[in-house]
């Protein structure tokens, strides 16, 4: 704290608790983006992978080729992991299936599919993945 011609300035102070303010917001919305991450429920399931590739033919194959293969690289699914991570590829599985691709063509499966089909989905994707 300095004075200047008998007025308190409390600039570092001020500044301070902006910056402190800055690093609780940034925690806050840390910790909401890990809580959003959505967890697969069916993870690990082998018992699922057979329904996961019936619906997902029924569903997904014009576009992404029966049973996944497709050899087109932005519409193939077997790179999910690679493009994305695979600690971030069910985030962006369930979030790109809920709310589509409109300006590539993919339409919006809320409200068509339930969660627990777009699981089991995603189930058969993850035995399909392509090796880094």
């Amino acid at each position: 704290m300095t004075t200047t011609a008998g007025k308190t300035v409390i600039v570092p102070l001020a500044v301070f608790v902006c910056l402190a303010s800055l690093a609780g917001l940034w925690a806050a919305r840390a910790a909401e983006e890990a809580a959003a991450v959505p967890v697969n429920p069916f993870e690990g399931r082998a018992d699922v992978v057979p329904e996961g590739r019936s619906l997902f033919n029924q569903y997904c194959s014009h576009c992404h080729g029966p049973n996944a293969i497709q050899g087109e690289r932005p519409r193939d699914l077997r790179r999910l992991n690679i493009r994305h991570g695979q600690q971030q590829a069910p985030r962006v599985f369930y979030e790109t299936a809920n709310r589509g691709r409109p300006d590539k063509g993919m339409p919006t499966w809320n409200g068509i599919l339930t969660d627990d089909k777009l699981w089991r989905i995603f189930t058969f994707l993850e035995t399909v993945q392509t090796p880094p």
